[in-house]
């Protein structure tokens, strides 16, 4: 357990210099900015420190109780980096943060060398001017203002509860090094086009040609210009055929091993006129959980990489096609198991925004009033700052994940928390990705764009909107159920929280199964294309998980629930 999560962290863009910095860091916290004098506790990274697996110990090796990290406090994590003699130093050694939660400065040898803002998305340091025999000393400081600020923030709140979560600081996602030459490959982008049996590959790079590996052949391309490789007979990725290609890009100073998928996501119209989500240009019918990637002892991390195979794997034997990750940007490695799996994704942005209005976001649950979200007051919206760091970011998570074959769907705003200017932000995200679906507003406050119409149903039965709601878009229940079930033995605490309690499995199975045949089935032939169950895993106070919080029991019977689930289909 000295190097957890110790895995290739990047699959879709491999190479053979890899040195992992998961492990044992030193830690401290302070309500001063200054780096401290001396470091006296470790941690367990990439483990936060609000989480039983970051193993807090003292200067004596005795353990201390995990803490939340406080908007007031400093929290610094100090590594002394002596880089093993097998490991190759070429023209730059970078090392990478795949998530740091939420404001972080880093320091090399005292001296500051970059400032991160967001808590979800990847940031890296080159050390290379700064490594003396092969040493260098890291610091960084951390602080979380949790939701007391304006920053995107998920689900985490100070006083957590319900469906809020206890936050989470610092570290979180793994930490690791690579070396490269001068004239390295930067950046690939894949754009798989079936209908004219193309990918698109772009290769970012200071050196002027590549070679593209593919299949039995070796192709040279110009760098950093669009080149059209043809695939003949091309095999259509799907959930029911994962079909990846593997693909290599070199030069002489670099080569990466990467893969790509030939599929793709968009809306058709039926026989009978209604708008359908579709996989490779065929209504494709996307039955789904929600899936907020949170672990019991870890939270927002995996223990190790079986957690995302185990989670994946287990929805697909209950007969789901889909994967809604909720309000969080996962490990690269887990679209990498939803792409050779063969699992949908629908990915949401993150929420941010100041406090929000309890009418503003709950009260549509009930009363189904929609309002526009250019009211900013309304929407906890009104530091212009914050707007413009949310577009940003937005922006960022598409570029981050524009390569993962499995990414059907951008979800951009959920339930109003936050939302501001989508009919604006929707046509700027198609600008930059125009090959996936979106859902600009889940559950509510629809400002009748994009190309869905999303109902979120809890307590009541489905019903399918009016044609003047619809648009001729199509109609996606984005989250539903949540029916609740708590299993003793197996809870985060005494408190609990779902939308319909049930006494056992048996009632739990039944519920779901007169679930699917009133408000599911019945509403497919009328026009519905996909509904996502809520939820994958308990989390915290929720009881309402197909599995426990610690993945130790699976609730219901897989047959009973596969077998209604393959009846949801056009």
């Amino acid at each position: 357990m000295n190097k957890p999560l110790n895995e290739y962290p990047r699959p879709q863009f491999r190479r053979e210099s890899y040195h992992s910095l998961n492990g044992w860091w030193d830690f401290e916290i302070s309500k001063k900015s200054d780096i401290p004098t001396s470091f006296n506790n470790k941690i367990l990274v990439p483990y936060s420190i609000e989480t039983p697996c970051a193993n807090l110990k003292d200067e004596d090796g005795n353990s201390l109780e995990p803490h939340i990290l406080l908007p007031d406090e400093f929290l610094f994590y100090h590594l002394s980096l002596d880089i093993p003699l097998d490991f190759e130093i070429k023209d730059k050694t970078i090392i990478h943060f795949t998530a740091v939660d939420q404001i972080c400065n880093v320091f090399l040898n005292g001296e500051l060398v970059l400032h991160h803002v967001g808590g979800f998305l990847p940031f890296d340091v080159d050390i290379s001017s700064y490594l003396q025999d092969r040493k260098v000393d890291i610091v960084l400081r951390v602080i979380d203002l949790s939701d007391t600020s304006y920053h995107s923030r998920g689900k985490q709140k100070l006083k957590r509860g319900g469906i809020w979560y206890t936050p989470q600081s610092g570290i979180y996602l793994p930490v690791w090094m690579e070396s490269v030459s001068d004239g390295y490959i930067k950046e690939i982008k894949m754009t798989p086009d079936i209908d004219e049996g193309v990918l698109y590959i772009l290769v970012l790079s200071d050196y002027k040609e590549s070679t593209i590996t593919f299949g039995d052949k070796d192709i040279k391309i110009e760098n950093n210009k669009e080149y059209k490789l043809k695939i003949d007979n091309p095999i259509l990725w799907s959930p029911e055929n994962p079909y990846l290609y593997p693909i290599i890009i070199s030069n002489p100073n670099d080569r990466v091993e990467s893969y790509f998928a030939m599929r793709k996501f968009s809306t058709i119209k039926d026989e009978n006129g209604h708008m359908r989500l579709a996989l490779n240009n065929k209504p494709y019918f996307m039955k789904g959980v929600l899936d907020q990637g949170y672990y019991q002892d870890s939270s927002l991390t995996p223990r190790n990489d079986e957690d995302y195979i185990n989670d994946i794997k287990t929805m697909k034997e209950l007969g789901y096609n889909t994967l809604r990750k909720h309000i969080k940007i996962e490990s690269l490695r887990w679209y990498y198991h939803c792409d050779k799996i063969g699992m949908i994704v629908w990915q949401d942005f993150i929420n941010g925004g100041e406090d929000y209005s309890f009418k503003t976001i709950a009260f549509p649950l009930i009363f189904n009033k929609h309002h526009s979200d250019t009211n900013y007051k309304k929407f906890s919206r009104m530091n212009e700052k914050g707007r413009k760091e949310a577009i940003q970011e937005f922006k960022d998570i598409v570029h981050y994940l524009y390569n993962v074959p499995s990414i059907g769907l951008w979800t951009i705003f959920n339930e109003g928390w936050g939302q501001f200017d989508s009919k604006k932000i929707y046509q700027l995200m198609k600008e930059i990705d125009s090959t996936r679906i979106y859902d600009h507003a889940s559950g509510w406050h629809d400002q009748g764009i994009s190309e869905t119409k999303s109902l979120h149903v809890y307590f009541k039965k489905v019903k399918m909107p009016k044609d003047k709601e619809i648009k001729g878009r199509s109609v996606i229940l984005s989250e539903c159920g949540g029916y609740h079930l708590k299993v003793e033995g197996h809870t985060f605490s005494d408190k609990t929280f779902g939308y319909k309690k049930l006494k056992d499995s048996v009632a739990l199975e039944n519920e779901y199964i007169k679930f699917m045949n009133r408000d599911i089935l019945p509403n497919i032939p009328k026009g519905l294309s996909a509904f996502i169950y809520t939820e994958l895993s308990d989390v915290e106070d929720e009881h309402n998980g197909w599995l426990t919080y610690d993945r130790k029991v699976l609730k219901v019977d897989k047959k009973k629930i596969k077998a209604v689930n393959d009846l949801a289909s056009y």
